[in-house]
């Protein structure tokens, strides 16, 4: 941590000598809080993680464009294995805060600003993020790997290749495609989405599937979010495949943390994070079987 913190106070956009104050949450880079010139800052430090899909270069193209959409804190200043974006005072929410139904539509139009507004402003090259392309290659890390979970990959990838069958053709939008609780801040007025590591182009419902998963939002709170993104009465079809990604976002939540069980050197208890989650993905996926 040493290490970071100094990469932290040591950049060059500093107006005066500063000292980082370590952020909690981080769990693919690590950050750091900084007043300079009676402004505060916050600093992500984090290289490349192909293992994740994650390249930075993507990150700030993403985080570039969502701040010119209205949606994300301003950039302050970039190199690589740094990134330092305007800090906002305000409220990080929590599960039951996106339960809230209040909540919930002040979330929609976010949402929205952010698949049909940020693509405006993209320039150079961004990442296309299609989940069952990150499952089958985290199978294949986990296998190189010799996982602990190594029995149970044929599994999970024949469930993932059915699924993908069952979403069928895509509508394609510009995603954040990690629509966690704390990555929404609310300053009182208006919501900022934050934390593009793993943004791209992708289906909208990935990005529904995972703000209900993520959450625990209930059925009906599905239904409502799915009718009104859409605005259209809910269909069997469209529940079908929404439940599909649903099932897919849990199951890339679960191998994503399987994979850090094995490469990350982050703090984080990353076997009780895959037991909850396998646990939550065989629920839903036994769920999508039965309807």
């Amino acid at each position: 941590m040493s290490d970071l913190h100094d990469q932290a106070r040591n950049l060059p956009c500093w107006s005066s000598k500063v000292s980082p104050v370590p952020l909690s949450g981080g769990i693919t880079n690590v950050n750091f809080l900084v007043e300079d010139a009676g402004r505060k800052y916050v600093v992500r430090i984090g290289d490349d993680r192909p293992i994740h899909q994650i390249m930075r270069f993507n990150e700030l193209a993403a985080a570039r464009a969502a701040a010119q959409a209205g949606i994300s804190p301003a950039i302050h200043f970039h190199q690589p294995g740094a990134l330092v974006i305007d800090y906002i005072e305000g409220k990080t929410l929590t599960a039951p805060d996106i339960r809230d139904p209040a909540m919930l539509m002040r979330i929609l139009p976010l949402l929205r600003r952010c698949h049909r507004d940020v693509p405006a402003y993209l320039r150079g090259p961004v990442l296309m993020f299609w989940v069952f392309h990150v499952i089958r290659d985290y199978g294949w890390s986990l296998k190189a790997a010799s996982s602990r979970y190594e029995a149970i990959l044929p599994t999970l990838l024949e469930n993932a290749s059915r699924l993908e069958v069952a979403i069928g053709a895509s509508e394609i939008v510009f995603g954040h495609n990690d629509l966690l609780a704390a990555n929404f801040i609310d300053d009182g007025s208006r919501l900022w989405l934050i934390d593009w590591d793993y943004a791209g182009f992708n289906n909208p419902l990935f990005d529904l599937g995972g703000l209900a998963s993520n959450n625990e939002l209930s059925p009906a709170q599905e239904d409502w979010l799915l009718e009104n993104y859409f605005q259209t009465p809910m269909t069997s079809p469209l529940r079908r495949r929404y439940q599909a990604m649903k099932c897919a976002s849990l199951l890339r939540e679960t191998m994503w943390s399987m994979v850090s069980e094995v490469h990350s050197t982050i703090d984080f208890d990353y076997a009780a994070y895959t037991t909850e989650n396998l646990s939550r993905y065989k629920a839903a996926y036994e769920a999508f079987l039965e309807n």
